[in-house]
Parts: structure tokens; C-alpha cells; sequence
């Protein structure tokens, strides 16, 4: 029952576990039907994940940022491009996701490579933005130390008064970035702490092998136990023209704490977005 409330589906999942057997050759597509079973269960913002960057040092940071986009290229957020996780990541590349949907006793952990995304998505996304968000955008000097809330207020307050008319412009400042996957591990909690864990890891083809890791292990050095079954490839790229058939790719409203509303999810756009 996808109406079900988050202790009685989590009580579910936990009985039925995750098998080989149920499990979509392709993780993108795997991820949606969590995604969307998080969603109909009602929790609060579903689309929130732990990103996790390392500084030159060595030394690891993790904030949680939003999902706001995904598809098979992968998975975006955005943020100021002058705050620490962005120069983190301009350092060093390699981040990891943590979708921590504890209620339901499931996670999703995605390592990969993170970049920039283009101007116009960035910009595509902007414009979708509550007012108040993109002044808060223009507003606020990410991780800069400031001395108190109200120079803050002053600063929104400025921009306010500065894009009173017309629509506000995308800071130069500001925009997305794409978590390119390169292994997408599921995790669905079992009674006694027997979970069932299956990592998939990129191939040498740009396909996906699926693997059933141990519970209780690091995915990355944990045992691995090989499940038979096919290595899932990627379709052969359709036309632009054939892709775009049904209009330009519109995001998925997610709904959050503070956004109950149903969202339309076009299947050939599996984007998402959520609130601001």
C-alpha cells in the first residue's frame, strides 16, 4: 500500500527485504521507484541527501543539500559556487550522496564524480525558484563568517530593493552540479541487523554489474558475494528530436515538509524537483 504510513511500510520493507530478483538492471530506474515509494509514504523532504567532499588536507566535510534534478546523466543540487563544498569539490571532484531514508529502514549511497552543470540549467532551474529564494541567493555569502543575523536582513532587504521590478537575474555566483555515479549502493534494513545491501559498480563498457554486499561492511571493502545475472547496458542514444518529442525536459515537483501537493513524473523526463 503506498498510502501506507512510514512505520507500517517500513515494518513491510523490513519483512520482504530486497532480492536479486526484484532488483532493475538499471540503478537510475531503481532509484526512481524508491524515490517515489519515499514520496507516497509522505516523508518529510524525501529529496534531502547527505553530500559528503574532502578538503585538500584530507580532511572530510557532509551538509545536506537538496535533490533537484536527476536522470541517467545524474544526480544535481545547487549552491553557491563560493561556499566551502563547492571549493571542495573544485579541489577534489570525488563526493558522495547519502539518501537516509531511515523511516522506511532504507538508504541510498551514491559515490561518483561531481560537476559543474551548463549556465542554462542552472538558469532553467533559477527561474522555477521562489522570489524570496533567488534574493536570498543574490543575499547571502556562503560559509563566509558574517557578524550577525541582521547584517544578513540588511543584505535581503538591499537586494529586494534592487530587483523590485522585472525578474530577478541568475547570480554568476551561483548554480548546479551533477554527481556523474559510479557505484549506487541500496540498502534495505532486515530484523537482527542482516540487511540486504546490493552495490552497483560500472563496468569497463559503461554498463552496470550488480553485486550483494555483506551487511555491516564498508561498501567499499566490504565482502562481496557475485550475483549471478546479466550486466544491464545502456540503450543506444535516441535523437535529439525523438527525445524532445513531448517539449523541453520540465523538472518533478517532490513534496516536502512544507508541500503535500501531487507532482506529475513524465517518464520520459525522470527529473525531480523540489520546494525551495
Amino acid at each position: 500500500d503506498m498510502n501506507a504510513n512510514p512505520e507500517a511500510k517500513r515494518r513491510e520493507l523490513m519483512a520482504l527485504g530486497l532480492t536479486r530478483a526484484e532488483l532493475d538492471p538499471d540503478p537510475v530506474r531503481q532509484f526512481r521507484d524508491w524515490f517515489e515509494t519515499a514520496i507516497a509514504t509522505d516523508l518529510p523532504e524525501p529529496n534531502a541527501m547527505s553530500l559528503c567532499t574532502v578538503d585538500t588536507a584530507g580532511r572530510p566535510s557532509a551538509r545536506t543539500v537538496l535533490l533537484k534534478l536527476y536522470d541517467h546523466q545524474g544526480f544535481v543540487f545547487f549552491t553557491n559556487y563560493q561556499s566551502r563544498k563547492a571549493r571542495e569539490i573544485e579541489q577534489n571532484p570525488q563526493v558522495a550522496l547519502l539518501f537516509p531514508w531511515v523511516a522506511l529502514a532504507r538508504q541510498v549511497q551514491i559515490r561518483g564524480r561531481a560537476e559543474r552543470v551548463s549556465t542554462a540549467e542552472s538558469l532553467r532551474y533559477f527561474a522555477t525558484r521562489p522570489r524570496g529564494s533567488q534574493i536570498g541567493a543574490w543575499s547571502s555569502p556562503q560559509s563566509q563568517v558574517i557578524g550577525s543575523r541582521s547584517l544578513l536582513e540588511a543584505k535581503v532587504a538591499e537586494m529586494a530593493r534592487k530587483f523590485a521590478q522585472g525578474e530577478i537575474p541568475l547570480p554568476d555566483f551561483w548554480g548546479g552540479y551533477r554527481v556523474v555515479p559510479e557505484t549506487i549502493e541500496f540498502w534495505q534494513g532486515r530484523e537482527n541487523r542482516l540487511h540486504d545491501r546490493f552495490d552497483y559498480s560500472r563496468d569497463d563498457r559503461d554498463g552496470w554489474r550488480i553485486a550483494r554486499l555483506a551487511p555491516g561492511l564498508p561498501a567499499s571493502g566490504g565482502l562481496a558475494i557475485s550475483v549471478p545475472g546479466p550486466v544491464w547496458r545502456p540503450l543506444p542514444a535516441r535523437p535529439a528530436a525523438a527525445c524532445r518529442s513531448a517539449g523541453p525536459p520540465r523538472p518533478v515537483h517532490t513534496p516536502g515538509r512544507r508541500a503535500r501537493r501531487p507532482g506529475w513524473r513524465p517518464a520520459s523526463d525522470p527529473w525531480t524537483r523540489s520546494h525551495s
